[in-house]
């Protein structure tokens, strides 16, 4: 344990339960749903509304081998090479063999999904798989429709939850044990300000950690809470440098911030074409499956077009749609284009590159559980090893799925585990807060040093600033007073300088890491996993696994290499 804690006053009320999920995504409802069938108390807390996580926003669909020719098989091979060389098998072969049903209980739980003429689930495709296998819900409003059915259930089955709460900390007995959370409700519903959870069983479902740059696709609530909390309750993380940037975001104009309009791979799976101003469809000879490709592929190849020409985005083209099938089959993605002042049906859509979702996460294994003994992961906030380097598209909402009945298994089979309560007293690093106004400071370093593009000099120069920051919000005199944003903030900072200290590890491109100055993949050196963790004095401490096998969670199961000192 690191003993660190966010400033924070005490918790002035309490819940027992014996399991809090944290977030309100499908991977939280999820777990909540099952362990509320299997019999225990199941508290759910969630930082906004209970439909108000990254699950929403999903527009492309979930994957699953539902359709005629397909196989589990086909889609493991799919999952592999996207991942490039990094996937866990085992884990790949859990969620793709499981997805199926888990797709089909979560129709029986009451979302509905688009069907064919003949009845039939429709399926498309999307960048890195070699058949039609993304089941998708209103055209491109696939989340909202999970979103909608799990919340549904939630309240139908009266399983306990307390919107508009951030989470701050893990709570652990006198063995160091999960022990339940402390979270902070912003003002609303039926408690307000700084309480805890008491439970013996913590799922983590927080989501992602895409504000952590200037532009993403992640909702504003996605401050890499979860990761943080797990760091300094001396969980390990792992695969952190690996961040997608989706490939095709709305193109708002040079300097935009904030959330920004998703344009699904499944516009480019229905038959749009990727080109550069004169409408040369520069994918063509750069993969197999030109617009297609894995993210990574494409997203680097928008951003090579776009440094050649000196450019600030490309074009999607689809006007060969025609209005019909805009209106019907990406009814969302219309309205946000229009909303823009773009009209997809008459011209093209200038998009670019933006931080989209977290391949690596809180390290755990194939049933959720991380490397402090209590505490589950699942979701974005997790790393499963299904990612690997890169995530294939439409893969996250399953590994949500999937894992979450996973975790729930786990917790029933073996029992909620009280072994004491919350541990007092003893020493406690307090962290200094830092200034709400300091967010847009890390956003721009985190673009500017860890974006798309990295090298060993941007990325020392986002280590130096980030480091700046901390030892200001250390200063009595510079620290903020706590509050929700102060709290985000400092969350922040702190995935941003672990982030930070993978990629500097990582002297390769591989998947969506992308060094300029170790511009090839180097399996021999570097086909291996980085696990961080926290110092009690709050330096990242990265160790490299001696191989490609994910690590089991066990901590003295883990062999690595000398860890990676930072710079002073």
């Amino acid at each position: 344990m690191t003993g660190i804690r966010l400033q924070a006053p005490a918790p002035g009320w309490s819940i027992d339960a014996d399991v809090v999920v944290v977030g309100s995504g499908v991977a939280g409802l999820t777990a909540a749903l099952r362990c509320t069938s299997a019999g225990l108390r199941t508290v759910v807390v969630t930082k906004a509304r209970l439909d108000d996580g990254s699950t929403r926003w999903a527009q492309g669909g979930i994957a699953a081998a539902l359709g005629d020719g397909d196989s589990p098989a086909q889609h493991l091979d799919d999952t592999l090479v996207a991942g490039a060389g990094l996937c866990d098998e085992p884990a790949v072969r859990a969620l793709v063999t499981e997805g199926p049903d888990a797709v089909r209980r979560l129709i029986e739980t009451g979302a509905h999904f688009d069907r064919s003429a003949d009845g039939t689930i429709a399926l498309t495709r999307e960048g890195g798989h070699h058949r039609r296998r993304i089941a998708h819900a209103g055209g491109d409003a696939t989340g909202a429709e999970i979103s909608r059915a799990l919340v549904e259930a939630i309240r139908d089955r009266g399983v306990r939850f307390v919107e508009h709460a951030l989470v701050l900390d893990l709570l652990t007995d006198e063995r160091g044990r999960t022990a339940g959370v402390t979270l902070h409700v912003m003002g609303e519903g039926q408690h307000d300000g700084v309480g805890a959870v008491h439970a013996p069983a913590v799922v983590l479902a927080t989501g992602g950690m895409g504000q952590v740059f200037s532009a993403t696709t992640n909702p504003a609530v996605s401050t890499g809470d979860g990761v943080a909390l797990a760091l300094r309750a001396g969980a390990e993380v792992s695969d952190l440098e690996f961040v997608q940037f989706h490939p095709t975001v709305l193109f708002l104009g040079a300097g935009s911030e904030g959330q920004q309009p998703l344009v699904s791979e499944a516009v480019r799976g229905e038959g749009a074409h990727l080109v550069d101003a004169d409408g040369v469809r520069f994918m063509l000879g750069q993969h197999e499956l030109a617009e297609l490709a894995p993210r990574d592929i494409v997203a680097k190849a928008i951003t090579r077009r776009m440094q050649e020409q000196g450019t600030e985005h490309m074009y999607l083209g689809a006007r060969h749609f025609g209005a019909e099938m805009w209106e019907q089959r990406f009814p969302t993605i219309l309205a946000a284009c229009r909303a823009h002042g773009i009209d997809p049906v008459t011209e093209p859509i200038p998009v670019a590159p933006a931080a989209h979702y977290a391949s690596g996460g809180v390290r755990t294994d194939l049933h959720g559980r991380t490397t402090v003994p209590g505490l589950y992961a699942c979701g974005e906030v997790a790393c499963t090893g299904v990612h690997g380097a890169n995530r294939l598209a439409s893969n996250s909402l399953l590994e949500g799925l999937v894992f979450a009945e996973r975790i729930a298994a786990d917790i029933t089979a073996n029992g909620p585990h009280r072994e004491g309560r919350p541990a007092t007293g003893g020493p406690a690093a307090v962290l200094g807060l830092l200034a709400p106004e300091t967010r847009r400071e890390i956003q721009r370093i985190m673009t500017a040093g860890a974006g798309v593009l990295r090298s060993a000099e941007s990325l020392a120069a986002a280590a130096d600033a980030l480091e700046a920051l901390r030892l200001d919000a250390e200063e009595e005199r510079k620290a903020a007073e706590p509050g929700v944003e102060a709290w985000e903030t400092t969350n922040l900072l702190c995935v941003a300088r672990v982030l930070v200290a993978a990629a500097r590890e990582r002297a390769e491109t591989r998947g969506c890491h992308w060094r300029e100055d170790f511009p090839d993949r180097d399996d021999a050196a570097w086909r291996r996993h980085l696990v961080v963790r926290l110092t009690p004095d709050r330096r990242p401490l990265v160790r490299r696994t001696p191989g490609a096998d994910f690590p089991p969670v066990t901590p003295d199961a883990v062999t690595v290499d000398a860890p990676w000192e930072p710079q002073s």
